[in-house]
């Protein structure tokens, strides 16, 4: 059960920094004002609005990997075991016992004599 959440952990960080990048990465709306007039919009790798598809798509896609990860922590977090008594008669049982009296170095006490 550790190994689940660590992973499922895992994930939901790796997805967060994945959004948190891909939102950096994305143009605004009024960038596509600039674009709409031939500022270097046609010349990038996704053509000229294929990128905000792709990153919008992607985006959403981790968006929804985090929240199904945060999800399953929340779930994972609130299981209990199933005890079968109540919380008094497991504090019962930690009790430490009493301790002794420390009885003098010669064993018994003496009485003095005369």
């Amino acid at each position: 059960m550790n190994i689940l959440v660590t992973i499922i952990l895992t994930v939901q960080m790796l997805s967060a920094l994945g959004m948190i990048g891909l939102i950096l990465v994305q143009h605004g709306k009024g960038a596509d004002m600039g674009a709409a007039f031939g500022s270097g919009g046609s010349g990038s790798l996704f053509g000229a609005s294929g990128s905000a598809n792709f990153l919008s798509r992607t985006t959403a896609v981790l968006a929804t990997v985090f929240f199904v990860c945060t999800l399953a922590l929340a779930y994972f977090g609130n299981l209990r075991p199933a005890s079968s008594g109540s919380v008094l008669e497991g504090a019962a049982a930690v009790v430490p016992a009493a301790v002794a009296p420390a009885v003098a170095a010669s064993g018994a006490a003496q009485i003095p004599s005369k």
